[in-house]
């Protein structure tokens, strides 16, 4: 019996490579190959070698071929999706001049304050490009590699994002999305395409950049025949533009023209994110107004601290992730890395609150609350960016989704529900971002719309936690400390 048609949908995070072997008509998750990452840095610094990421692909493909038992030649089509923001510059030979400034990076924060100045402040940045520039953004990095190092900017023959550089492996084609290159800071929301007047305020040649197809589902070639032996895949299969990591978990999540729209998303991973698909063009000051993958928007409020800065503070602790009790009088803003949202990179931990009678769980559920307070308070803003009122009832009922490695942890999801008072949606699936590049690879192959086809797949399907009332009394302790020490106390 002939098997069905399979499609690799290849999440590239900041930490590994996550291979997604899908059923192309039903959705069903065969296998997922993984890979790890390297990060390294320090004092805001943090960078990974691209080869890293395209070897790490090719070893997580390589490990979902052989658990899904998948023949290579059932395969008709691969996506990536990828970290946004990072900024990877290479030669003429499409071979990376250094390591890969990463999205976390915070080095480039005096870049950011100057950039927006130049301009003539947010307004006038969020009315192009819908977003204003911080440290994440690759804008701030290209001009403090600029700035820091001018001979290898100057050396420079192509700038690609994480996803980019992936795609242009597969395909032998250059190609970027409307959703990721919108993070860039250089690419207009306002007007669909990359903005002259800013590519000149950064030195920026556009020839250095890849095209940008119409939607991250847009197939832009065909498996090269050199990058097929690779990873034992049959050549002249479709590679979809991709796009990045947020769009894509939209993707999986069903959400778009074509599926649901206004409905906001949470996602715990190394970030913390909030996130809805709209109709609306966003442009808010307080938020990342991207594009979505498939011609939608994605209003979007990121925060740089989230699982990974809670487990250093249960690794300083001592104690099991899960062993942590709601913080009693205690606040810990974990802000490890600086922070994006509040805009501040240069912040580090601040703890406050401290009595004889606090214990280390309540110390280690402080830094949850820290943590889901800061991207909650963005939640309400997201929603006005779609045009809606966050106060409508109708609005308030809609069940908030989960998503995200943090939203497997029992206290991640109760910190959440306590401190949202919404209900939860948590979806059954944890690769959401995998599965939204397999749908864009799905839709690459036949030409169906990606949204579509992963809202027939179900893959945002999972139970409904019923809303439980707002933990009012932390909500606003954690909020007034963080506003009382922004910016004086957490710079």
């Amino acid at each position: 019996m002939p098997q069905s048609p399979v499609v690799i949908g290849v999440d590239s995070s900041t930490q590994s490579t996550k291979a997604a072997f899908t059923d192309a008509t039903t959705g069903r998750l065969l296998a997922v190959g993984r890979a790890p990452h390297r990060v390294t840095g320090e004092g805001g610094a943090r960078e990974s070698d691209p080869e890293v990421w395209w070897n790490a692909l090719r070893d997580a493909v390589a490990a979902g071929l052989k658990e899904s038992g998948v023949e290579p030649s059932a395969v008709v089509g691969i996506a990536v999706a990828g970290q946004q923001h990072g900024l990877v510059v290479l030669d003429r030979r499409g071979r990376p001049l250094r390591p890969a400034l990463l999205w976390n990076d915070t080095r480039s924060a005096p870049q950011a304050v100057a950039l927006t100045d130049e301009l003539g402040g947010p307004d006038a940045w969020t009315a192009r490009t819908g977003s204003v520039p911080v440290a994440s953004m690759t804008a701030t990095k290209w001009r403090w590699l600029r700035e820091n190092d001018p001979a290898l900017a100057d050396a420079t023959a192509a700038i690609r994002l994480p996803h980019d550089f992936l795609t242009e492996r597969l395909a032998g084609t250059a190609a970027t999305d409307p959703g990721d290159a919108s993070g860039t800071c250089w690419y207009s929301t306002a007007t669909g395409a990359y903005d002259p007047e800013l590519l000149a305020l950064l030195g920026l040649d556009e020839a250095l950049l890849p095209p940008v197809a119409e939607t991250g589902a847009t197939r832009i070639g065909s498996l090269t025949a050199g990058s097929a032996a690779e990873l034992g895949l049959p050549a002249g299969i479709a590679v979809a533009a991709g796009t990045g990591d947020n769009m894509s978990a939209a993707v999986g999540l069903g959400f778009g023209g074509a599926g649901l729209l206004d409905h906001p998303v949470l996602s715990l991973g190394t970030s913390g994110t909030v996130f809805a698909a709209t109709r609306t063009r966003p442009a808010s000051a307080a938020l990342a107004g991207f594009a979505a993958a498939d011609g939608t928007y994605l209003p979007l409020a990121c925060t740089l601290n989230c699982t990974l800065a809670v487990d250093k503070v249960a690794d300083l602790l001592r104690l099991d992730r899960e062993d942590a009790a709601p913080g009693g009088e205690a606040v810990l803003l974990p802000y490890l890395d600086g922070e994006r949202t509040p805009d501040l990179p240069a912040a580090s931990g601040l703890l406050t609150g401290l009595r004889h009678d606090t214990t280390p769980q309540q110390l280690l559920g402080a830094a949850y609350e820290g943590a889901a307070v800061t991207v909650l308070r963005a939640l309400d803003e997201v929603l006005r960016a779609g045009g809606l009122d966050p106060a409508d009832p109708g609005v308030a009922a809609r069940p908030l989704r989960l998503i995200g490695g943090g939203a497997q942890g029992r206290t991640w999801v109760e910190t959440v529900r306590r401190l949202s008072g919404r209900a939860l949606i948590v979806p059954e699936t944890g690769e959401l971002v995998a599965l939204g590049a397999a749908a864009l690879a799905a839709s690459a192959a036949t030409g169906e719309d990606p949204v579509a086809i992963a809202s027939s797949w179900g893959t945002g399907a999972g139970p409904e936690l019923e809303a439980v009332e707002r933990d009012v009394e932390t909500w606003e302790r954690v909020g007034s400390v963080l506003d009382r020490a922004a910016p004086g106390l957490l710079s």
